[in-house]
C-alpha cells in the first residue's frame, strides 16, 4: 500500500444518495453470485442460524492452509461491516491465488440486529433516517462478547458459531469490521503487528478521514503509533471502568488459543476532525465536565420518556427496550468517570471532542429509540413525550453537525480504507 495523500473534502451535508451499503437479502444474494461466478476459488456455506432462526453465511475464498477470519456486521447498526467483507471478497477474487492463503469471511454476525436496522437502508442515507432506524444491542445481547464463568447464561448462537469457526479456521488473523457513526478511524489489535500502524494511517489520509488520535472505546489501552490500540489484560491499569465491556471475554481475544491476532477496523460514517487533534486542549475540565454533567442530565429526562412506553410495547419489541435502558444505566457512570478522573489530567483536544460526541449521541440513540416504541401509542400524555424525544433528536443532531463540523463519509470510501487496512494486517503478518 503507498501512501498517496489525497486531499480532504470540504465538509459535506449530513447525508448523501451517491453510494448504498447492502441490505442483509441483498448480501446474501450478492455472495451467492459470487460463489457461482468463481466456483473454483470460492463457495458459500452455512455456520449457523440466530435466535431468531437467520442463517448466518461464510464466503471462504481460496483454500490454502494459512486462514483469514473476517467477521461482517458484528454490530448491526454499523453496516459497512457486511458490506466490507462482500468488497474484500470482489478484490480478493480479482487478484490471483496466493499459494498457501485463504481468506473466510462471516457476512453478518447479528443478521437479527440488522434487521432492526435495515429501514435506513432502503433510502437517504441521511443521519435522521439514521436514527430513525437505530438499533443497537445491550452488550449481554452483542454476539462478540462472551459472558463471563460466574455470569449464569450461556453463550448466544451466534457467539458460538464465531468461537466454532475460530476452532475450526484456526486463523493468524481475524479482522472485526466495525464502524463508527460520529468520529474518525482506529485500530485496536490483540497483539502487536509491526509495520500494521504507520500503514493503517497512510491508509486513513488516503481516505481523507480523520485518524482518532484519543477515542472513547480506548481509554487507557498503550498506543504504539497513534491510532492504533493494543487491547489491555483484565486488570489493566489505566483502562476505564465506566463501560461493562470486557475484551478479554471476547471474541477478539479467542483467537488467540490458537495463535491468531484479532485486529478490530473502525471507520466514521460521519467524519468529525478534531478527533485527530492530538494537542492538549486549553479547557479541558470545563469542557468535559459541562459534557458530563449534560449527559447526566439527559439520560434521567430519557428514563423518564422510556417509561411512558406501555407494556404491550415492551412485550412486543424487548431488545429496543432492553437496549435503550441498558444505554441509560451506564450514563452516571461514565460522567462520574469523566467528573472523577478526566476533569483532574490533562486531555487532548480528541479526548474532549470524544467526550462531548458521546454526550450528544447517547442521548439522539435513546430519544430514537423511545420514538420507535411510541410510534403507534395515543394519547396526551405519550404525544408530550414523544415531543420531548423529538426535541431531543433535533438538538442533537444540530449539535453534532454544527458544533463537530460532522461531514459524510462517501462509503466508497469507508469500504476502500477497510479493504486496504483488512489487506494490510494480513500482509503485515505473514
Amino acid at each position: 500500500m503507498t501512501d498517496t495523500d489525497r486531499r480532504v473534502r470540504p465538509p459535506r451535508p449530513l447525508g448523501s444518495r451517491a453510494a448504498r451499503y447492502p441490505a442483509p437479502a441483498q448480501a446474501e444474494a450478492a455472495a451467492r453470485r459470487l460463489a457461482l461466478r468463481h466456483p473454483e476459488r470460492c463457495r458459500l456455506r452455512e455456520v449457523g442460524r440466530s435466535r431468531a432462526g437467520r442463517p448466518l453465511l461464510l464466503l471462504s475464498v481460496d483454500r490454502g492452509p494459512r486462514t483469514v477470519l473476517v467477521v461482517g456486521g458484528p454490530h448491526p447498526n454499523e453496516p459497512i461491516g457486511t458490506a466490507g467483507a462482500l468488497r474484500l471478497a470482489e478484490v480478493l477474487l480479482a487478484r490471483p491465488t496466493r499459494p498457501g492463503l485463504s481468506w473466510h469471511l462471516l457476512l453478518c454476525l447479528d443478521p437479527d440486529g440488522a434487521a432492526l436496522n435495515a429501514g435506513w437502508l432502503d433510502g437517504p442515507l441521511t443521519a435522521r433516517r439514521h436514527y430513525e432506524h437505530f438499533f443497537r444491542p445491550s452488550f449481554e445481547e452483542q454476539p462478540e462478547l462472551l459472558p463471563a464463568a460466574d455470569a449464569g447464561r450461556p453463550p448466544m448462537p451466534e457467539s458460538l458459531a464465531l468461537t466454532g469457526l475460530i476452532d475450526e479456521l484456526r486463523p493468524f488473523l481475524q479482522c472485526s469490521m466495525h464502524g463508527v457513526d460520529f468520529g474518525g478511524a482506529f485500530i485496536q489489535l490483540t497483539a502487536p503487528v509491526p509495520g500494521l500502524p504507520q500503514l493503517f494511517a497512510a491508509s486513513v489520509r488516503r481516505a481523507g478521514i480523520p485518524l482518532d488520535v484519543d477515542p472513547f472505546d480506548a481509554v487507557g489501552w498503550a498506543s504504539p503509533f497513534p491510532g492504533t490500540y493494543l487491547m489491555p489484560p483484565a486488570d489493566g491499569a489505566g483502562r476505564s471502568r465506566a463501560l461493562p465491556d470486557e475484551p478479554e471475554l471476547s471474541t477478539w481475544s479467542y483467537a488467540g488459543r490458537h495463535g491468531g491476532v484479532t485486529a478490530v477496523l473502525e471507520v466514521p460514517m460521519w467524519a468529525v476532525d478534531a478527533v485527530g487533534d492530538g494537542r492538549p486542549h486549553p479547557a479541558a475540565d470545563r469542557a468535559v465536565g459541562a459534557a458530563a454533567r449534560a449527559l447526566r442530565e439527559r439520560a434521567e429526562e430519557l428514563s423518564g420518556l422510556l417509561a411512558h412506553v406501555p407494556a404491550h410495547t415492551r412485550a412486543a419489541h424487548g431488545e429496543l427496550v432492553r437496549a435503550a435502558g441498558f444505554t441509560l444505566e451506564f450514563c452516571p457512570s461514565v460522567a462520574q468517570e469523566w467528573l472523577a478522573r478526566w476533569c483532574a489530567e490533562p486531555l487532548t483536544v480528541s479526548r474532549v471532542t470524544t467526550a462531548e460526541i458521546v454526550a450528544a449521541r447517547i442521548p439522539l440513540r435513546v430519544a430514537s429509540t423511545v420514538l420507535r416504541l411510541l410510534a403507534d401509542t395515543g394519547g396526551p400524555t405519550v404525544e408530550a413525550a414523544r415531543g420531548r424525544a423529538r426535541d431531543i433528536v433535533t438538538e442533537s443532531l444540530g449539535r453534532l453537525h454544527h458544533r463537530f463540523g460532522a461531514r459524510w463519509v462517501p462509503v466508497q470510501e469507508q469500504l476502500a480504507h477497510q479493504v486496504r487496512a483488512a489487506l494490510t494486517a494480513a500482509d503485515r503478518l505473514l
